[in-house]
């Protein structure tokens, strides 16, 4: 009942390639008899594979035995494990390579036998290699750049503290004038500009991110309305508030500083609650309504600080230039602020269309079924 069968496996290509797996013994499937191994010697000295173990079968106990002498040199440190049926035996191969045969000696064994259920050819082999191969690339490729859902979670937290930071910062302005006013009254405009400019500097430098991210895909905001808006009130700030003292302690500096606030507490707010999956109907309301009134408020106030700077540029003559010989023209710096009127109200028209069309996306009026 009990046979004696080391042969050689081919259960993968890593096993065939690298390893030799031997069968040690092992009992025909369906016989009643088990193999019982007791106190297996399993060992390698001089490349040679010695096998004995004490087994119970059909004929009683009995002590089977081997040895087999390898074609190539293998590591001296097998492996075993025991099962009911059989013993299997890991030996791996110092060379990573294929073997013309098993055993030293030519012909084959008399008890030794492949196992062709499980057997491989070279060619079969190396596509499995491959293919393992590719596997693995494809995994540490995965593992450096990221999975999904990390890249996900990382694009997530960045723009959540982006946005939290650009929230606190017009917070903080937003109250500070309104706390003013409450305390100063009508005073509190002239001295708006030393109060909370650097903040507000601080603000619109870090909106360039807005753009970047818009432009790289960090963002599905478009382009062009974030560059407008990016654009049109820096050039209020640092042009027209930033370089010239005059315009630093006008009343329009409160107005312009109050309503760009107003606008950007319940925009930011609203994006920050968006990047952890968060949806408060009343903010989003906000978001998608304060600008109807807020933003072609805050453009009048822009247009309104253009129009009193031209006077103070023209006097001043800053940023005038005189063009060369032959024409000797002397071009205002006045005559780019008219320009700029006209781009301002442009600007306004572009980014209302698009929050337009982003609230009509939110509460447009859905279709009614036709019965």
């Amino acid at each position: 009942g009990l046979t004696l069968l080391p042969r050689l496996e081919c259960s993968s290509v890593i096993i065939a390639h690298r390893s030799l797996e031997l069968l040690g013994l092992s009992s025909p499937p369906g016989s009643a008899y088990q193999v019982g191994l007791q106190n297996p010697a399993i060992s390698i000295t001089e490349n040679v594979l010695h096998f004995k173990a004490q087994g119970h079968g059909a004929k009683g106990d009995n002590v089977y035995e081997f040895h087999l002498e390898f074609l190539d040199l293998v590591k001296p440190e097998p492996v075993y494990k025991l099962t009911q049926r059989q013993v299997n035996i890991t030996v791996q191969k110092k060379v990573s390579q294929w073997w013309e045969r098993l055993t030293k000696q030519e012909k084959r064994p008399l008890f030794l036998a492949p196992d062709f259920d499980r057997w491989l050819d070279e060619s079969d082999a190396e596509m499995e290699l491959r293919a393992k191969e590719e596997e693995r690339l494809n995994k540490l490729r995965l593992e450096s750049e990221g999975s999904p859902e990390t890249l996900t979670n990382l694009r997530k937290g960045y723009l959540f503290m982006y946005n939290l930071v650009q929230f606190l910062g017009f917070s903080w302005i937003f109250v500070n004038l309104t706390v003013r006013f409450c305390i100063l009254g009508k005073e509190s405009f002239y001295d708006t500009f030393r109060t909370v400019a650097d903040m507000m500097y601080f603000c619109q430098m870090l909106a360039v991110v807005e753009t970047i991210n818009a432009a790289i895909g960090v963002t599905t905001s478009p382009v062009l309305p974030s560059l407008i808006q990016l654009l049109g009130r820096n050039f209020i700030l640092f042009i027209i508030f930033g370089t010239m003292e005059e315009m630093q302690n006008k009343a329009v500096v409160f107005f312009v500083f109050y309503l760009w606030s107003a606008v950007e507490i319940f925009r930011y707010s609203f994006y920050m609650l968006t990047c952890i999956d968060m949806d408060w109907k009343v903010l989003t309301w906000l978001r998608y309504t304060l600008w109807i009134p807020l933003y072609p408020l805050g453009c009048l106030a822009e247009a309104v600080s253009v129009i009193q700077s031209i006077p103070i540029f023209n006097e001043t003559g800053r940023f005038s230039f005189t063009l060369p010989y032959p024409v000797k023209i002397k071009v205002r710096f006045s005559f780019f602020l008219q320009i700029y009127l006209i781009m301002i109200f442009l600007g306004l028209y572009i980014n209302f269309r698009h929050l337009y069309k982003q609230r009509r996306r939110r509460y447009g009026q859905k279709k009614k079924k036709i019965h």
